[in-house]
């Protein structure tokens, strides 16, 4: 048996999931909510794929394509050519949808992935914000 050095970060946002979807796939939205990825300079490159400034340098971003399943799984590559991959889900809750993001300890400190989990989860509570708010506005 292997131990998992993953973490997985949930919010639970009083939004459908397709609200929360619509929000989290909108490219240009990214900066709005994921402040662990996006920090601005943003270039759409295509559908998928976006290149911007973040805390860890210029990135490249490849979004799985448009699907209804609620995966928003993405892949990030580091100005170094590094790669991560970051599963994203959206399930259903009985008070919403469950926004779920996947943080991988790798060669992180315990302090850095500590920090990491905290980030993610501050990201993950923008977009519930979002969406509940975008929620609202619908009614």
């Amino acid at each position: 048996m292997i131990i998992s050095d993953s973490r997985h970060i949930a919010v639970v946002a009083q939004a459908l999931p397709q609200t929360i979807y619509d929000i989290a796939r909108d490219l240009f939205r990214l900066p709005e909510w994921a402040a662990g990825l996006a920090a601005g300079n943003l270039q759409v490159m295509d559908e998928n794929t976006v290149e911007l400034d973040s805390p860890m340098g210029r990135v490249r971003t490849v979004f799985l394509p448009r699907n209804q399943l609620g995966v928003l799984d993405h892949r990030v590559i580091l100005p170094d050519g590094t790669t991560m991959d970051n599963p994203l889900r959206l399930v259903v809750h009985p008070a919403g949808t469950e926004i779920i993001f996947t943080v991988r300890q790798g060669s992180a400190s315990n302090a850095d992935f500590e920090a990491d989990c905290l980030a993610v989860r501050a990201d993950l509570e923008r977009l519930a914000r979002l969406a509940e708010k975008s929620a609202e506005s619908e009614e």
